[in-house]
Order: C-alpha cells, then sequence, then structure tokens
C-alpha cells in the first residue's frame, strides 16, 4: 500500500513494520493531541475504607512510598492493587508540595522507648524456592533514638517477651514507660468506657521490670513517631 506523506514517514512505517493502514489514517488526520477522559481518581471501591488512614499517613510523614503505605494497608486487610494506592498518592500530595516542617518530639533520657514490629517478605539462600516472612522486632529509646532490633520468625506473645528481656539487657537498663503500636499481643481490646486492655502477660513483665506499658491512639502515627521514622527502620522498610 502507498501512503502519500512525506518520504521520512513512509521510511519510518517500512522500518518499523507498521500496519499501513492505521499510519495512513493518522496521516491522513494530522497532527493532533490525543483525547483522553478524565483519570478516576478517589473512586469508591477496595481503597476506601482505607483513605483516612492513608491521609493521616501522609499528613504526618509526607514522603513515605506507595510501597511502604500498600505493605501497611495490607496488613489491615486491604486486598486491592499497588497501583490503586499509588494514584491516590499523586492526587493527594502534589509532586511540587512544600516541605511541611515539624516539631522535634523530645523525652527525658530514661523515659520512654517505643515497640514496634516491621514486616519483611524475603528468600533464605538455602532454600531458595520457598518465600518466607520475617518480622523485624525494634525497641528505640525516646531521648537518644538508640536501637536494639532483632529480626524473628513471629511475632507471638513468647517472642514479643522474649525480645523485651533481650533488648534491656543490650542497653543496660529498663525506660519507665514503652509505648505500643495496637499490636494484639500486647493490647486485647478496650472495655465499655474506652480504656485500653493490656494484655496479661505483657502487664507481668511491666510489673516485673517497672515500666509501663502505653497504647498509641489508632491511626495516630504521630504518637508513634520515633519509632517510625528511626533511620535504620525507615531504610530497612523501603528496601
Amino acid at each position: 500500500m502507498q501512503i502519500e506523506a512525506e518520504p521520512g514517514v513512509v521510511l519510518v512505517v517500512a522500518a518499523w513494520m507498521l500496519d499501513p493502514v492505521p499510519c495512513a489514517e493518522m496521516i491522513a488526520r494530522g497532527l493532533e493531541p490525543p483525547a483522553y477522559g478524565p483519570r478516576r481518581v478517589g473512586c469508591p471501591g477496595k481503597l476506601a475504607p482505607y483513605l483516612d488512614y492513608l491521609g493521616e499517613r501522609i499528613t504526618a510523614f509526607p514522603d513515605l512510598s506507595a510501597v511502604r503505605l500498600t505493605r501497611e494497608i495490607r496488613e489491615r486487610g486491604y486486598e486491592g492493587a499497588y497501583t490503586a494506592v499509588k494514584r491516590f498518592l499523586c492526587a493527594a500530595r502534589p509532586a511540587d508540595r512544600p516541605k511541611p516542617f515539624e516539631a522535634r518530639f523530645e523525652t527525658p533520657a530514661g523515659q520512654r522507648a517505643q515497640v514496634d514490629f516491621a514486616r519483611f517478605v524475603t528468600v533464605f539462600t538455602d532454600q531458595p524456592e520457598i518465600t518466607r516472612i520475617i518480622w523485624l522486632f525494634s525497641l528505640v529509646l525516646g531521648h537518644s533514638r538508640s536501637i536494639f532490633a532483632r529480626f524473628v520468625l513471629h511475632q507471638d506473645l513468647q517472642t514479643l517477651l522474649r525480645c523485651h528481656m533481650l533488648a534491656f539487657e543490650s542497653i543496660g537498663g529498663v525506660p519507665l514507660e514503652i509505648l505500643y503500636d495496637r499490636m494484639k499481643t500486647a493490647v486485647t481490646g478496650e472495655d465499655g468506657e474506652g480504656h485500653i486492655i493490656y494484655n496479661r502477660a505483657l502487664l507481668t513483665m511491666a510489673q516485673h521490670y517497672r515500666f509501663l506499658p502505653k497504647a498509641c491512639r489508632p491511626y495516630r502515627a504521630k504518637t508513634k513517631e520515633q519509632a517510625s521514622r528511626c533511620t535504620l527502620l525507615e531504610w530497612l522498610s523501603d528496601n
């Protein structure tokens, strides 16, 4: 088929072995910008129950990646795609947004530590055919940001208590209070008046070591800022 166009266009069509019929139609129409329909951002779907959580997370920490946030909401039951989270973040935080200033959260030496578990999916070199889930226990001191961290295979109660003991031995003492996310091994629920109900085994350990357990408010990332933004944990989680 002969295409009536400049020689350079004919050569490109021939060189790339393109179908000449649609090429001829496009050349006949001339150069025109493509027309796209409006992008559907934030439409109700699988992501809808998690929009408030994502909004609070990126308000507190604007640089959190879509990969990390997808992992966080999947731990809370999200079954949708990563691309939906990425589209939401693109719409919710413009590329030219100003960097917010945050007041550094300080505590006196020995006053507070923060405990968390981070989830990792990995493959061991001795069994490369098996994909495993491992957990990183971390205890971060509020004043110095000194961190004790250890990879474990489970985040059950026995592992939590054992890691506490190893952390206390490593740092050479026990802080006056320890802040927890609402992990089931630490917080079992609330009573009718909204008071936190802690795991009995954790309370027994706290009584023995003389520290006060405290639970974060739900979906309040800033109340647990130090452990969430500790440099080592941030690097490990994003990589």
